[in-house]
């Protein structure tokens, strides 16, 4: 009898332990502050190897109360190499977060102590815009010849009224001038001409009128 009940409380005694071991606890959760490239973040870390499933809620810390709620509370289920929730977070240097964690009927606390976050806050990473390779210029072809110069007008010439173009014909003479007022031209000497002609026949048909007119008053 002796023997089996050192054996019953042995068994007892290594049931409960192996149920504590699964059991989720508050000291399997961490958390930290990290920077996302310039976006700073908090990092939930659980390493409940028995995998409760469990809520994370995080609060800005003010003066020992809380300030604001960061984002909406997340589920997570631990393993034991650890499980991760991030919650986006621009938070400053030496600022205090409580982390909250409700996993089943096993754990309803707050991650202790309250994170910290660093002194230095998260640098704004430059970006660096790559410069575009050089684009060799096209060599002139040889079977084009190059296309003469077209000489460009002075300011001068183009710009400048031509000048009225001097007659080399000589004056026309005081006498000239009236002749055309008078309505003379280079034909007047034909006229003449002519009218010296008729003033001849004429004085020649008078003659040979009047000279047989008196032919027959002498018959």
């Amino acid at each position: 009898m002796r023997i089996l009940g050192v054996a019953s409380a042995s068994a007892a005694l290594a049931l409960g332990l192996s149920s504590t071991a699964l059991a989720c606890n508050i000291r399997e959760f961490s958390a930290e502050a990290q920077c996302d490239g310039n976006k700073g973040v908090i990092v939930v870390t659980d390493k409940d190897a028995s995998g409760t499933p469990a809520t994370i809620t995080v609060f800005l810390e003010n003066n020992g109360a809380d300030e604001k709620q960061v984002g909406k509370p997340q589920d997570i289920k631990g393993s034991a190499e650890g499980t991760t929730v991030t919650f986006e977070e621009k938070w400053k240097p030496n600022a205090t977060y409580r982390i909250r964690v409700k996993a089943a009927d096993q754990v309803d606390e707050d991650i202790n102590p309250n994170l910290v976050t660093p002194s230095t806050a998260c640098k704004k990473q430059e970006s660096q815009t790559p410069t575009p390779p050089a684009t060799p210029s096209p060599s002139p072809s040889k079977s084009t010849p190059a296309k003469s110069a077209t000489p460009t007008p002075s300011a001068s010439e183009s710009s400048t009224a031509p000048a009225g173009t001097s007659s080399n014909a000589p004056s026309p003479a005081a006498g000239d001038s009236n002749l055309a007022e008078t309505g003379a031209s280079s034909n007047t000497p034909l006229i003449a001409g002519v009218a010296g002609a008729l003033v001849v026949i004429g004085g020649g048909a008078v003659f040979f009128g009047m000279r047989r007119r008196g032919t027959k008053s002498g018959s």
